[in-house]
């Protein structure tokens, strides 16, 4: 039990896994959070739309993998924010078993914790889950939790900017912004004709 792997936990990213008979599932959450420390305890609220949820409900244990700075969009893009029921979340993924027998990742993670379900309590679309910590190990104690801010800020691609619906004009670079473009419309600046106008962006 490495206590520094708690450290790991604050504003992270984690992909919370779980494990009902020979399938397992995961998805990512960003609500890890210590509770205790003696008890070690932490919690975890996932929503009940979540396989992964009715799993944990299940079973009563959960791994979570604490992500780091140096994960790549597909990680996120793979286990999203909602854990699909009908796919095979372990297809392509490095990943390695704690002694409790659930996945954590091996790969772009910094740490893993095991815990047991000690109590649940019912948020309505959610559960909080409150858990007694049994394994915890720092994997790559030289990199950082990766936050949300974080995320959107470095991982997460920048929506394109919407193109805009236009023509402009050839001759001096007048734009009219809007579709269609008149068939009568004369360039307000070099008295050009429509016909000399080819749509923006193009």
């Amino acid at each position: 039990m490495d206590q520094k792997a708690m450290f790991k936990l604050s504003y992270g990213l984690f992909v919370l896994t779980a494990r009902e008979g020979d399938k397992d599932n995961g998805c990512i959450v960003n609500t890890v959070q210590q509770v205790t420390d003696t008890p070690l305890r932490i919690s975890v609220t996932v929503n009940k739309q979540h396989l992964t949820h009715d799993m944990i409900k299940a079973t009563g244990r959960f791994n979570v993998s604490v992500l780091d700075e140096l994960a790549k969009f597909e990680t996120f893009k793979h286990w999203g924010f909602v854990s699909g029921r009908d796919e095979d979340k372990m297809i392509g993924i490095e990943f390695a078993r704690s002694a409790n027998g659930l996945i954590y990742l091996t790969d772009q993670t910094n740490a893993f914790i095991s815990a047991k379900v000690c109590q649940e309590i019912d948020l309505g679309t959610h559960t909080l889950f409150i858990a007694d910590v049994e394994e915890a190990e720092v994997l790559a104690p030289d990199e950082r939790s990766v936050t949300y801010a974080f995320y959107q800020e470095n991982i997460k691609p920048k929506p394109k900017p919407a193109k805009k619906k236009g023509w402009v004009c050839t001759v001096c670079g007048y734009v009219y912004e809007g579709d269609p473009l008149p068939e009568d419309f004369v360039c307000p600046w070099c008295l050009h004709p429509a016909s000399d106008f080819v749509p923006l962006n193009q």
